[in-house]
């Protein structure tokens, strides 16, 4: 197992890594709840700046573990407000292409800092080679 902290990441704010690879016949990872920040840990003030954001860091979780998009077989998705699901499915899309893995959609009262709109996890699989 390893964890990874690509340095394209804003790094954890706290005892946790952006993303855990296990290894074995094949592989998968695990990436960490992102948010809408950039790697400096800055978070723009409209929505769909977030979303952006949230989703390109999922990517470069998994290119850290030498993955993409299509490697993808569940996300987990939280939004702060319902009126942003709309605003959200074309930003999912352009990242995800033709690819459709199985996705939840959660409304939440709010994540850890209030200025914070979305979170988006993933796991992925890398099936081993040959």
């Amino acid at each position: 197992m390893r964890y990874l902290n690509p340095t394209e990441l804003p790094q954890p704010a706290g005892p946790y890594s952006q993303a855990t690879l296990v290894e074995g016949p094949g592989a998968w990872v695990h990436v960490a709840g992102q948010v809408g920040i950039d790697a400096r840990g800055v978070a723009p003030a409209d929505f769909e700046a977030q979303a952006q954001l949230a989703w390109g860091n999922v990517l470069h979780a998994l290119r850290g573990a030498g993955m993409g998009m299509e490697h993808v077989v569940k996300t987990t998705t939280y939004l702060v407000d319902r009126a942003d699901a709309a605003a959200m499915r074309p930003i999912r899309l352009r990242h995800l292409g033709e690819h459709r893995p199985a996705s939840t959609l959660v409304l939440v009262a709010g994540l850890l800092d209030v200025a914070w709109k979305i979170e988006v996890e993933a796991v992925a699989f890398r099936p081993a080679a040959g």
